[in-house]
């Protein structure tokens, strides 16, 4: 019997490691891309093709630069850790072992309720009972789903990308966007400066080198990646401009609740300061676990949503955590961890 167990886990942690080996692939084909493009622009375009001297020293300069903002978007948006809630989101030993011997469900759903007035959350399930997650055992904030692949519950989550082999949420939504949008940019780039090599070479006007090779692929290459990038760029901005989402509250489903305007939304993600807009680097406001409404009079319909004086209050004193409303920059939430 415990030979057979023994089994059974041993396969699994092989399946699990097979899977987080695989899961790399989309990665790898990212980066080897990125790579042959490097070759193939630096050295067989404007080493080997480009003769005027002022030309191939414009092209080098903006190429590094296009291609180092798309390099360092894209690692910030593979290696930033998902955001998961605080500790005041999951249940103490107490509830914890409350909600366990509790054999009915409605009482199970009172104890959750009793808990979520502490803290400040809006959304329901489309049961209308709390949003619980059993694997963490820690209760939703608004917005916050469990990722299946990272196996964690996620603050903000949009979806899990496999292309980037990491959950895109509240902690690194600015930097995929940014990803993205660096992507475009270095696609058009090379697009746009290398049409006339592309074209002589196509009419023969240049002679047959293996340069001709790399060329040619180059501008097939960055077109095809620019079309896809292009839509899927396109239906995140309007995921944010419009903070698209399909919440349920205690008075019903409100798809626009975390609707709060166009440059609320933007600095949502983006932060204040819109010099640092472009770059990847951390200015998202708040820390993922509270979003203002549209509405802020349908709080009152949820008598779960706590206000933010009754979240200030402390058990352990312990360290406290500064959560914004994105609102009202000047309204902060103290909350322990």
């Amino acid at each position: 019997m415990r030979s057979a167990r023994g089994w059974n886990m041993a396969l699994s942690r092989g399946l699990r490691c097979c899977q987080r080996v695989f899961s790399w692939i989309p990665v790898l084909i990212i980066t080897s891309v990125a790579l042959w493009s490097y070759y193939a622009y630096v050295f067989e375009l404007c080493l080997f093709t480009i003769t005027n001297t002022a030309e191939k020293v414009v092209y080098l300069l903006v190429f590094h630069v296009c291609f180092g903002m798309f390099s360092w978007t894209y690692w910030m948006s593979i290696f930033t850790p998902p955001a998961s809630p605080c500790k005041k989101f999951q249940l103490s030993y107490s509830d914890k072992e409350r909600y366990e011997m509790e054999e009915r469900p409605d009482a199970q759903k009172q104890i959750l309720v009793e808990i979520a007035k502490k803290l400040p959350i809006s959304t329901r399930a489309q049961s209308g009972a709390i949003r619980f997650c059993d694997r963490c055992q820690v209760l939703k904030p608004d917005r916050c789903h469990h990722c299946s692949v990272c196996e964690t519950c996620v603050l903000k989550m949009d979806h899990h990308c496999p292309w980037v082999n990491n959950c895109v949420g509240f902690s690194n939504y600015k930097f995929f966007l940014l990803f993205l949008s660096w992507s475009m940019v270095y696609c058009v780039f090379i697009a746009a400066s290398v049409l006339q090599y592309f074209l002589k070479f196509w009419v023969r006007e240049l002679p047959n080198r293996p340069a001709k090779f790399h060329v040619l692929f180059l501008m097939f290459v960055a077109l095809m990646f620019f079309v896809s990038l292009m839509f899927l760029f396109g239906y995140h901005c309007w995921i944010l401009l419009k903070a698209f989402s399909a919440p349920v509250f205690s008075n019903g489903p409100d798809r626009n609740a975390f609707n709060v305007g166009i440059r609320r939304n933007l600095r949502q993600v983006f932060g204040e300061d819109r010099r640092l807009w472009f770059i990847p680097v951390c200015t998202s406001q708040g820390n993922g676990h509270y979003f203002p409404l549209k509405n802020r009079s349908s709080e009152s319909h949820n008598p779960l949503l706590a206000n933010e004086d009754m979240w200030e209050e402390s058990d352990d004193g312990s360290e406290e955590v500064s959560l914004v409303d994105n609102e009202d920059p000047s309204v902060t939430i103290e909350m322990e961890e």
